[in-house]
């Protein structure tokens, strides 16, 4: 069959995208970009429809996450860019830490020191345990070490992105058929995957954060999401909330190619200088956001 392009606003279900706020606490451009990389967690230099069900059956049998409105540890596997300014965002709203990487924690000494008291270091399967919210924020290609059994039931934001150039040829996701994010849900099926962090340089996720602004308010910025869980998308959300942002929902998972690397939300809405990253930050609305998400293009 000949390959073609489907065009983003086409492919998107009305209403898809949804701007959301937080209730509870205020009433691939083409071609891979050389240096540091939005949700890359190696060190080298994105209104929610609320499922107000609880309890019971969720897609494929899963069960649905109770929505923690208290929710005070983050566990982090990946303890890159991107994982230690989320970690130093959550210490900051007030939240604990549990961070990990493939090095042991003995690596993540200087780290945990810098972060101070609500940070402390430990291995992957005891961050998933300790987690009410775990972030995978590692390079594609190790997704299959994420522990299995030590995520069931939880939330897990998925910051991965396809760089073929470091991860390898998957055909998979060569050919459109499937996303990152619903590799690591298949090899989660008893968690509630939910993709984020995956579009913004880290220095911009550092340095746009408002926590102190009511959601929807001037100058604070959007992160988009996407999941299969509606009741998951509403932890996530309150948790990007307490840190900061405001969330688009892209919809399921399926549709988080819309930020991935090569669409026009890649990242670049965030720059001030979009040909240098480093130059500073603009902020971005969950209009603008949606926009540069609708016109996104996808070789099938």
């Amino acid at each position: 069959m000949a390959r073609g392009v489907r065009h983003g606003r086409a492919s998107i279900p009305s209403g898809a995208l949804r701007h959301t706020t937080c209730a509870s606490c205020h009433t691939e451009r083409k071609g891979a970009r050389a240096g540091p990389r939005p949700g890359d967690g190696t060190r080298r230099p994105g209104a929610v429809r609320p499922d107000r069900r609880r309890g019971g059956a969720g897609r494929n049998g899963r069960r649905r996450p109770a929505v923690d409105h208290a929710m005070t540890t983050w566990g982090l596997i990946g303890s890159g860019n991107i994982g230690s300014t989320v970690a130093r965002l959550a210490i900051a709203a007030g939240h604990d830490v549990v961070l990990s990487n493939r090095r042991g924690p003995e690596t993540l000494a200087d780290l945990v020191e810098e972060l101070g008291p609500h940070a402390r270091a430990a291995t992957p399967e005891e961050a998933a345990t300790a987690g009410d919210v775990v972030v995978v924020t590692i390079p594609l290609k190790a997704y299959r070490d994420v522990p299995v059994a030590e995520l069931a039931g939880k939330v897990v934001i998925d910051t991965m992105n396809y760089y073929p150039q470091r991860d390898g040829q998957v055909a998979a996701l060569d050919a459109g058929s499937t996303t990152s994010s619903e590799l690591l849900q298949a090899h989660l099926p008893q968690s509630h995957v939910v993709k984020g962090f995956n579009n913004i340089f880290f220095q911009h996720l550092r340095d746009l954060a408002r926590p102190l602004q009511p959601a929807g308010s001037e100058g604070r910025s959007a992160l988009a999401v996407a999941g299969d869980d509606a009741e998951a998308k509403v932890t996530v959300r309150k948790a990007l909330d307490a840190i900061g942002y405001d969330t688009l929902d892209l919809g399921p998972l399926a549709e988080g190619w819309r930020t991935q690397p090569g669409q026009p939300a890649y990242g670049t809405e965030y720059a001030l200088d979009p040909s240098d990253w480093t130059a500073g930050t603009k902020p971005v609305t969950s209009d603008e956001l949606a926009g540069l998400a609708t016109h996104a293009t996808r070789q099938v």
